[in-house]
């Protein structure tokens, strides 16, 4: 089993800067994928970021590309998300995710989960 906790929510203002962090303990050693999502009020969780653990390579959905980056600590057993450049838009509660799967792109394919941090940003 493997156990997520995020941290690093909070209240930012528009154009301003956060990183969120995700600490995994378990069994993090079959995690092919770590990823993280958001779900704003009255929406559904969307993808924003993934990175794939062992490798490095990352992607991002297009709403976010170029203003949050997702970087990967293995020694450490956490995973970022910076955010910059922040939009009113971006107020969402971000989930911390990971996977054993090959593919790491949809909420679907993720097996483990994290409580959720707030993320509010104000104009």
């Amino acid at each position: 089993q493997v156990q997520l906790v995020e941290s690093g929510g909070g209240l930012v203002q528009a154009g301003g800067s956060l990183r969120l962090s995700c600490a995994a303990s378990g069994r993090t050693f079959s995690i092919i994928h770590m990823g993280w999502f958001r779900q704003a009020p009255g929406k559904e969780r969307e993808f924003v970021a993934s990175i794939a653990w062992s490798i490095g390579s990352t992607y991002y959905t297009d709403s976010v590309k170029g203003r949050f980056t997702i970087s990967g600590d293995n020694a450490k057993n956490t995973v970022n998300l910076k955010m910059s450049s922040l939009e009113p838009e971006d107020t969402a509660v971000y989930y911390c995710a990971a996977t054993r799967k090959l593919v790491g792109h949809s909420q679907l394919e993720y097996e483990y989960w994290g409580q959720g941090t707030q993320v509010t940003v104000s104009s």
